[in-house]
């Protein structure tokens, strides 16, 4: 009786033994099949991250693009940064002929506008014989006509915004809403204007008039820039830097732009280069793969990672 329990116990051993084996194989396999996988996708990204980048390398007589879509600056705006390296890449590329930039933004960061707006100064005389154009879509307005401005023409469609040669700085004032809710403002400061147009205090009218000169001042470097870019093109009149803004077909006989034209236009007929390589910064089709990618990593490798080292 005790022979035949003993061989039972051990067939049974046996048997879970072999069903271990049998579940490391397959976990072995499938750790396998999916490294191939990954390493696929990594060779997949790299390939594309290769396509990506070949507009480059063109080799090719060509006119460069330069987007700049959307407010100059800020978290989700237009990067003087990565504008500044477009730039060098297309102005850098011999076979370049032009680069156009083609811009759609209602303004942003006078900073930032002024950096971009340098370095094309910087490059357009470096490079010579290498024209910057601008084409304008929807808007060019404020900022973005500061960027305008340094380009040798602008091209424009006649229902084009164009202008707005003005600066703004806005906010919002909640004393007398304090007032009814009851609250008080408590503010320590260190510096007798350290507390500088704080919207929970009332109006100071030295701070207005502060901020007034400040406006004031890089309203004229503003006005300065534009009169640089554009010189004799421009029809001063009363108005012009006031902060309006125009149609495309106004903004020509206002010398604000020099004819009407979209890119394929300014390329064919104006650069003679009709093929476009587009340099604009831009997220690669293999850093989103790349992006996803790890977030499904992330997510296949949580369970071992919490049973490993974590850093959080």
């Amino acid at each position: 009786m005790q022979n035949d329990e003993r061989r039972e116990e051990g067939a049974l051993e046996r048997l879970l033994l072999a069903h271990l084996d049998e579940q490391r194989r397959a976990r072995r396999w499938g750790i396998f099949f999916k490294s191939l996988g990954f390493i696929w996708l990594f060779l997949l990204i790299a390939l594309i991250a290769s396509r990506d980048t070949g507009d480059f390398v063109s080799t090719k007589p060509h006119t460069g693009l330069i987007d700049i879509q959307g407010e100059i600056g800020g978290d989700e705006g237009v990067s003087a940064d990565d504008i500044i390296d477009a730039l060098n890449n297309a102005f850098n590329n011999k076979h370049s002929k032009a680069v156009v930039l083609r811009i759609n933004s209602p303004g942003g960061s006078p900073v930032q506008a002024g950096q971009i707006y340098d370095e094309i100064r910087r490059l357009r005389e470096k490079h010579k014989d290498k024209p910057v154009y601008v084409v304008v879509d929807d808007i060019c307005a404020s900022g973005g006509y500061y960027i305008a401005a340094a380009a040798d023409k602008i091209f424009v469609d006649k229902a084009s915004l164009v202008g707005s040669i003005g600066v703004l700085m806005d906010g919002f004032g909640f004393t007398e809403t304090m007032k009814k809710l009851g609250i008080e403002r408590r503010l320590l400061t260190a510096g007798e204007n350290k507390g500088f147009l704080d919207p929970f205090s009332p109006l100071d009218p030295q701070d207005v008039a502060h901020a007034q000169r400040l406006l004031n001042e890089i309203h004229q470097q503003f006005i300065q820039v534009v009169r640089q870019g554009r010189g004799d093109r421009l029809k001063e009149q009363p108005g012009l830097y006031s902060g309006l803004i125009w149609n495309g077909t106004r903004s020509i006989e206002l010398g604000l732009a020099d004819g009407l034209g979209n890119l394929n236009y300014v390329a064919r007929e104006v650069v003679k280069a009709e093929d476009i390589v587009d340099y604009s910064p831009r997220e690669s089709l293999a850093d989103r793969l790349a992006r996803r990618l790890g977030t499904a990593l992330g997510e296949a490798m949580g369970p071992l990672v919490r049973q490993g080292v974590s850093m959080r």
